[in-house]
C-alpha cells in the first residue's frame, strides 16, 4: 500500500479561527484558543496518522506588522511554514479583504504547491453573502481551491481534511506513527498557563507575559508541576497575583482542570511570579524561550 507524508501550513490573519481548525484535525487542543489576537506565538505541529498517511499540520502566528522583537521572531515561524510546505492552507473569515502583509500574500499567489483557501465563520454569514465572498477570493487568489467552513461548528472540516490527504506526496513516515506533536509536555504547561492568563487579564498584561515550567515530575498518580510567569514590570507582577494573591489562585485553578484533562491524570501546579525586565526585545531571552530560530 502506498504511504503519503507531508506538512500542511496553516497560515492567515489573527483570530481567523487556524489554532481552532488545526485541534479539529488533531482532535487534541494543541493550540491554545483565545478571541485574544496574537495567541499563538510559536511554530506548533500537531500530526494525523492514518494507516496510509501522515499529516503533519503546522499552525503558525497571525499575519502581523511586527513592532518589537517577538514579533519579529513569531513573524519569522511564518516565514518558515512557506519554506517546507507541501499543501498551503489560506485561512480567511467572512468579511475579511486582505492579508497584513503583501509579501505573504504575493508568497500565497505565487505558490508552486497546492494551496486550499478556507473561507472561515460561514455560520456567522447567510448564503448571498458567502457567494459574494466566494467570488472575491477567486479573484484574488486564483490558484486556490476554496472551500466554506466553521471550523468551530466542524462543518465541511472533514471535507477539507480528506482533501488534504489526496495531495500529500507519496513517502515515508516523518515522526512515530503514535506521535500526537513534536512540543515536549513542559512546552504545553507553559501554553495552557498562558491560556489563562491571556483569559483573566485586561489591557497589555498578556502580551508582557511569557511562562517557563522549571520543574515537571510525573509520579504514578499525579504529575507535579511548577512554572515561573515572567513579566517585564514590577507594576505587572502586583496585578498577575492580585490582592491577596487572588488572580493568580484563579489562573492556577483553571489552569489545573486544563492540565489534567490534557494529561489525563491527577495535576499539581504551583506558579510563581517574576521580573523579568524587557524580554520581548532581548533576543538573548527570546532564544532561551524558543523564538530566535536564526
Amino acid at each position: 500500500m502506498e504511504h503519503k507524508a507531508g506538512f500542511v501550513n496553516i497560515i492567515g490573519n489573527p483570530n481567523v479561527g487556524k489554532s481552532t481548525l488545526m485541534n479539529a484535525f488533531v482532535g487534541e487542543r494543541l493550540s491554545i484558543i483565545t478571541s485574544k489576537a496574537q495567541t499563538t506565538r510559536h511554530r506548533i505541529l500537531g500530526i494525523v496518522n492514518g494507516e496510509d498517511f501522515q499529516a503533519i499540520l503546522s499552525d503558525t502566528p497571525g499575519i502581523i506588522k511586527p513592532a518589537y522583537e517577538l514579533q519579529s521572531s513569531m513573524m519569522d515561524f511564518v516565514k518558515s511554514a512557506f519554506e517546507d510546505a507541501d499543501v498551503l492552507i489560506y485561512m480567511v473569515e467572512i468579511g475579511e479583504k486582505d492579508l497584513k502583509d503583501d509579501d505573504f500574500f504575493h508568497k500565497i499567489t505565487h505558490a508552486e504547491i497546492p494551496v486550499l483557501l478556507l473561507l472561515n465563520k460561514i455560520d456567522q454569514s447567510n448564503q448571498q453573502v458567502l457567494e459574494e465572498q466566494v467570488s472575491y477570493w477567486q479573484e484574488k487568489v486564483p490558484n486556490a481551491e476554496i472551500f466554506p467552513i466553521s471550523a468551530l461548528e466542524g462543518f465541511n472540516v472533514s471535507n477539507v481534511f480528506q482533501r488534504i490527504v489526496e495531495l500529500l506526496p507519496e513517502g515515508p513516515a516523518f515522526y512515530p506513527k503514535d506521535a500526537l506533536t513534536d512540543k515536549p509536555e513542559r512546552f504545553f504547561v507553559n501554553e495552557i498557563v498562558r491560556e489563562k492568563i491571556l483569559l483573566n487579564y485586561k489591557k497589555e498584561i498578556p502580551y508582557s507575559v511569557e511562562v517557563e515550567t522549571s520543574e515537571f515530575f510525573e509520579e504514578e498518580e499525579i504529575i507535579r508541576m511548577r512554572s515561573v510567569i515572567m513579566v517585564e514590570r514590577e507594576t505587572q507582577k502586583g496585578i498577575i497575583i492580585g490582592h491577596k494573591g487572588s488572580a493568580l489562585k484563579r489562573v492556577g485553578v483553571e489552569a489545573r482542570k486544563d492540565l489534567e484533562k490534557f494529561f489525563g491524570k491527577q495535576v499539581h501546579l504551583e506558579l510563581f511570579v517574576k521580573v523579568n525586565k524587557n524580554w520581548r526585545s532581548d533576543e538573548r531571552q527570546l532564544k532561551r524561550f524558543g523564538y530566535n530560530n536564526k
